[in-house]
C-alpha cells in the first residue's frame, strides 16, 4: 500500500454523518478546512499582543510575596514591622487579611491566599508586600521575619500511608489519603476466570511541570463605585471570577476579570492561585493598581502539574488477544492541597475504556496528600500516565501472545456509538485509521523487529475528551455562550468569555461566525475573557473550547442568519431558502446577480427589525452513568490518536536518539488545518519531553523526617526539556470522520495526540534492544541497568518492583451494560447518591459532583 503523504488528511472508508452540528454543507465551506492565518497573528508576530506584564497603569505599584522555607510547620509569629518601615513601601498584607478559604473543585476548599496558621510546602506564600518598585518590595520581603514550628514531612504516598498524625489537611477520606476510589463495573474475577492470559504489571510516572513561556503575572485595579478589575495570565477567568468575589467578601457584580493573552498554560494556569487573590487585596487596600509577576522559580513552586502516579494494572486475554476483565489501581502523588484532585483520581481511570473493547473492569485508586507543591491538570490531564501504563501493558501481551501489536489494538478497537462498562458514550472513534496511517508511513509491516539491533520501532494508541460533560460547579447552565452584534457596516463583534493561550480558540470563534454568515475573518472583532462584558465560557480546559464554543458561535450566527435572510428575501422577492451568504454578499443562488452586499443586508434587517443582536449557547448531553464519580469521563465525543516512533539506542552506554515520530490524528474535521497539525505536533514535543527527561522531584536537606524538602530542579537550567537537538522529524496524519456533536465536525486536537508519545518510545527502546523500561522520563542509566539484569539471567526490565498493600475499601458494584444495568450503583446507600440527598457524603455535597 501507498505511504500516506505527511499532512495528509485522510477520511476513512465510511461516510462522514449528514448531520454533523454547523448546517453548511461540506462542499459550500469556504473558510472551514482550509489553512487560514490566525486572527490574533498579526498582533502576536509584531509585538503588539499585551500580556499580563505588559499592563502599566498610572500610580502603579509592585507586590511580591514572602514565602515558606519550611514543607510542613505551624506559623508561630509574623513580623512585618521592619518592612513597613523601609522605603517605597505601600502596603503589607498576611493571611488574616484574607481569611475566606477557597480552591477550584467545591470539595476541596483548603487554600487560602496567604497562609493562616500554617505552611504546607518550600513556596507556600504567607506575607504579601507592596512597594514603589519591584526591588523595593523584594527587600522588603527580606526584612519580614517569621517564626515557625516544624513538623513532619511528608515526602511520599508510602509515607503518607503511614503517616496518619500530624495531618497534612484536616479533611479527607482517611488520615493523609484525599481520595479514596473503588469501583467495579461487571464480574471482573469471572472475567478473569474466562482469560486464556493473564498480565500484571507495575508501573511508575514521575512528575512533570508546564514549563510555560510565560510566567504567571496579574495586574489588579481599583475601580469607581468599590469595583475591581484583575488582568490575569488564566485559563479560566469565570473561576477566578467566582473565587476572587467569594475571598474578597465582594458582590460578583463589582468584580471583574479580563483573562489577557496567555503565552503558554497547558493546564497549569487553569487554577486559582494565591497571587491573583493577594493583589486585588492589596489594590482595594492601597487604591492603587498593583503589579505582580512571579519569577522563574516561583512558577515551579505554583506547579499544578503531572501527578507522580505509580500503577497495577492486572488484565486477563483470551488467546486471539481480546480483553475480557481488568483491574487497574493508581496511587496519586497529590501535594499539598487538593486543587482539581479529586478529578485527577478519577481520571486516572475514567478513560481506560473508551479505546478498546473492556467488557469488565474494577478501578481503584488513592490520591495522598504531601508536603510538596501541589499537582494538579497538565495537557491529557491524570490520563497520560495510565496511557502509558496499559500502551506498554498491551505490547507486552502482543509478544506474550504472538501477535503483531498494530493487530492486537484493530482487532480491540471500540465500535462506533457504544456504551462503555464505566457508561460513558462514545460517538465516532477514527482509531483504526490512525493506526493504518502511521503503520503504512512508517513501513511497519515491513520493519517492525526486522531493524539492525540498537534499532527499533514502537506503536502506541490513546484517546481523549473533547470537552468535559459536567461543570466543576454543578448546575443547568450553558457551558459556553457568544453574543453577536451586527453593525451597519457589515462588521460582526463575537462576544465570549473563552480564554485565548495559544492554542488558537480566537480563530475558531471567529472561523464559525464567518463560515455561517459568509463573511471574511476580518470583518469579525472579538471581544473574549472579559467577564464585566462576555458571556460566560467555563474556561479553557479539558479541550472544550473548539465543541462547546464552536456550536454557541454557529447557533448565534445561524440566528443573525435568519434573521438576514429575511429582511433581504423580501427585499429582493425571493425565497428565504434560495438566499446565500458568501464572498461577503448576500443573493440568489438561483441567479446570483440578483443579491446585495453584507453591510446593506445588515441595514435591510435593522430597518425592519431594529439593532441587530443573537445569542447562542452550548451544553453537553447528558451521560448515562449515575453512579458517584460518574461526572468524571463523561465528553460529547472523544479524540484519538496513534503514534509510531522510530529510535536508536546506544547499547553500550544506554544513549538513545529518536529518530522520527509519526503521528495520526483523529479531528473529526480541521478547521485549520495548519493550526491542527500545529498542536499535533507541540503535542509530539511535550511528549517526548515527558518520555525522555522532565521531572518535578525533591530532596531533602538533611535527611531527617522534618527537614526542609526543597525543589531540586528549581530553574530552568535544572529543568530539563527538549532542545531543537532533541526533536525529530515529526510526519503527522489528520484524520477527517466529522463528528456530529462538534462544530462542522470538529474534534480536539490541543492534548490528545501527546498519550501515545510516551508508551510508543518505550515500545520502541524494547524492540531496538530487548528490555522494558516500565517507568518515566527513559534515563540512559535505566536502559543500562535493564540490559545488565538481562545479561546476568533477569528479565530485562526497569522500574518499580511493587504496588502497595492499600485498603482502598469496598467497591462500588455497578453491573456493565452487557449485563442490563442501568448505570446506577448497587450500593447506593455507600455511594450517596440517594435522590433528594442534601448531607455531606464522601465529602460531595447536593449541588455539586465530584
Amino acid at each position: 500500500m501507498t505511504p500516506p503523504r505527511p499532512g495528509q488528511v485522510i477520511a476513512p472508508d465510511q461516510a462522514p454523518p449528514d448531520s454533523a452540528a454547523g448546517s453548511t454543507h461540506e462542499d459550500d465551506l469556504r473558510i472551514v478546512g482550509t489553512p487560514f492565518r490566525r486572527v490574533d497573528g498579526w498582533a502576536k508576530v509584531t509585538g503588539q499582543t499585551r500580556f499580563a506584564d505588559d499592563m502599566t497603569f498610572p500610580r502603579m505599584i509592585h507586590m511580591r510575596l514572602v514565602r515558606s522555607t519550611l514543607p510542613h510547620a505551624f506559623i508561630q509569629s509574623i513580623d512585618t514591622s521592619k518592612a513597613e518601615e523601609m522605603a517605597g513601601v505601600v502596603g503589607v498584607l498576611t493571611g488574616k487579611d484574607m481569611p475566606e478559604p477557597f480552591g477550584i473543585l467545591p470539595v476541596s476548599q483548603d487554600e487560602h491566599a496567604l497562609c493562616l496558621e500554617k505552611v504546607r510546602f518550600v513556596g507556600d506564600p504567607v506575607v504579601a508586600v507592596a512597594a514603589l518598585t519591584e526591588d523595593q518590595a523584594a527587600d522588603a520581603c527580606s526584612a519580614v521575619k517569621i517564626e515557625y514550628e516544624p513538623l513532619t514531612t511528608i515526602s511520599s504516598v508510602d509515607e503518607a500511608l503511614e503517616t496518619h498524625e500530624p495531618l497534612i489537611h484536616d479533611y479527607g477520606d482517611e488520615g493523609n489519603l484525599h481520595k479514596k476510589i473503588s469501583l467495579q463495573f461487571g464480574a471482573v474475577e469471572d472475567g478473569f476466570a474466562e482469560a486464556d492470559e493473564i498480565l500484571e504489571d507495575v508501573m511508575f510516572y514521575e512528575g512533570s511541570t508546564h514549563l510555560p513561556m510565560e510566567q504567571h503575572a496579574a495586574v489588579a485595579v481599583p475601580e469607581g463605585g468599590g469595583r475591581i478589575t484583575l488582568y490575569t495570565s488564566t485559563q479560566t477567568p469565570h473561576y477566578v471570577h467566582k473565587v476572587l468575589a467569594q475571598v474578597l467578601g465582594m458582590p460578583a457584580s463589582r468584580v471583574r476579570v479580563i483573562a489577557c493573552s496567555v503565552g503558554g498554560g497547558f493546564g497549569g494556569k487553569s487554577d486559582i492561585f494565591n497571587h491573583e487573590i493577594a493583589v486585588a487585596k492589596m489594590a482595594l487596600v492601597t487604591g492603587r493598581p498593583v503589579k505582580i509577576c512571579l519569577n522563574r522559580e516561583e512558577v515551579f513552586y505554583c506547579h499544578r502539574g503531572r501527578h507522580p502516579v505509580l500503577m497495577h494494572l492486572r488484565t486477563g486475554f483470551t488467546k486471539d488477544g481480546a480483553m475480557v476483565a481488568q483491574h487497574l489501581k493508581t496511587a496519586l502523588d497529590g501535594g499539598a492541597y487538593g486543587s482539581y484532585g479529586v478529578a485527577s483520581t478519577y481520571y486516572t481511570g475514567a478513560l481506560q475504556t473508551v479505546t478498546y473493547g473492556l467488557p469488565r473492569y474494577r478501578f481503584d485508586s488513592i490520591r495522598a496528600f504531601t508536603n510538596k507543591p501541589p499537582c494538579g491538570p497538565k495537557r491529557g490531564h491524570a490520563t497520560v500516565q495510565p496511557r502509558f501504563a496499559l500502551e506498554v501493558h498491551l505490547d507486552k501481551a502482543a509478544q506474550r501472545l504472538g501477535i503483531d501489536p498494530a493487530d492486537l489494538r484493530l482487532n480491540n478497537l471500540l465500535p462506533p456509538d457504544s456504551i462503555t462498562a464505566n457508561y460513558l458514550k462514545v460517538g465516532s472513534i477514527g482509531l483504526g485509521a490512525c493506526i493504518q496511517a502511521v503503520v503504512d508511513g512508517s513501513g511497519w509491516r515491513e520493519r517492525f523487529q526486522s531493524l539492525p539491533h540498537g534499532r527499533g520501532l514502537g506503536l502506541a494508541c490513546g484517546s481523549y475528551l473533547t470537552g468535559a460533560g459536567l461543570p466543576i460547579h454543578w448546575n443547568h447552565l450553558p457551558q459556553s455562550a457568544v453574543q453577536l452584534k451586527l453593525d451597519r457596516t457589515g462588521t460582526v463583534a463575537a462576544y465570549c468569555g473563552e480564554a485565548e493561550i495559544g492554542q488558537g480558540s480566537d480563530s475558531v470563534l471567529a472561523a464559525c461566525v464567518a463560515e455561517v454568515l459568509g463573511i471574511g475573518l476580518d470583518d469579525v472583532l472579538l471581544c473574549v475573557g472579559d467577564t464585566g462584558l462576555t458571556p460566560v465560557d467555563l474556561g479553557s480546559y479539558s479541550s472544550r473550547v473548539t465543541l462547546m464554543v464552536g456550536r454557541a458561535a454557529i447557533q448565534a450566527a445561524e440566528r443573525a442568519r435568519d434573521r438576514l435572510a429575511e429582511a433581504v428575501a423580501e427585499k429582493l422577492d425571493v425565497p428565504a431558502d434560495r438566499l446565500v451568504f458568501a464572498e461577503s454578499r448576500v443573493f440568489d443562488s438561483g441567479s446570483p446577480e440578483n443579491g446585495m452586499p453584507f453591510a446593506e443586508a445588515v441595514q435591510q434587517a435593522e430597518e425592519k427589525f431594529g439593532a441587530l443582536a443573537t445569542t447562542g449557547s452550548y451544553a453537553p448531553p447528558r451521560a448515562p452513568g449515575r453512579y458517584r464519580g460518574s461526572g468524571v469521563g463523561p465528553s460529547p465525543t472523544y479524540s484519538y490518536s496513534a503514534c509510531v516512533i522510530e529510535v536508536e539506542v546506544d547499547p553500550e552506554t544506554g544513549l538513545y536518539r529518536v529518530e522520527h515520530v509519526w503521528i495520526a490524528h483523529d479531528i473529526g474535521r480541521a478547521i485549520n488545518p495548519v493550526l491542527t497539525i500545529g498542536q499535533v505536533e507541540g503535542s509530539v514535543y511535550m511528549g517526548l519531553g515527558e518520555a525522555m527527561m522532565e521531572e518535578q522531584v525533591f530532596r531533602r536537606l538533611p535527611k531527617s523526617r522534618s527537614s526542609a524538602l526543597v525543589h531540586k530542579v528549581p530553574s530552568m537550567l535544572e529543568y530539563k526539556s527538549p532542545t531543537f537537538h532533541e526533536m525529530p522529524p515529526v510526519t503527522t496524519y489528520l484524520i477527517e470522520d466529522p463528528d456530529p456533536e462538534g462544530p462542522f465536525g470538529a474534534k480536539e486536537v490541543g492534548q490528545g495526540p501527546l498519550l501515545p508519545v510516551i508508551p510508543a518510545l518505550a515500545n520502541a527502546i524494547f524492540d531496538a534492544v530487548g528490555v522494558r523500561i516500565d517507568q518515566v522520563p527513559i534515563g540512559p542509566h535505566m536502559i543500562r541497568k535493564a540490559l545488565e539484569d538481562k545479561e546476568a539471567g533477569g528479565d530485562g526490565r526497569y522500574g518499580p518492583k511493587s504496588f502497595p498493600d492499600i485498603d482502598f475499601g469496598v467497591p462500588l458494584m455497578v453491573p456493565t451494560p452487557d449485563e442490563g444495568g442501568d448505570g446506577r450503583a448497587t450500593n447506593t446507600e455507600e455511594a450517596g447518591v440517594r435522590k433528594g440527598s442534601g448531607t455531606m457524603t464522601d465529602g460531595v455535597r447536593k449541588g455539586s459532583k465530584p
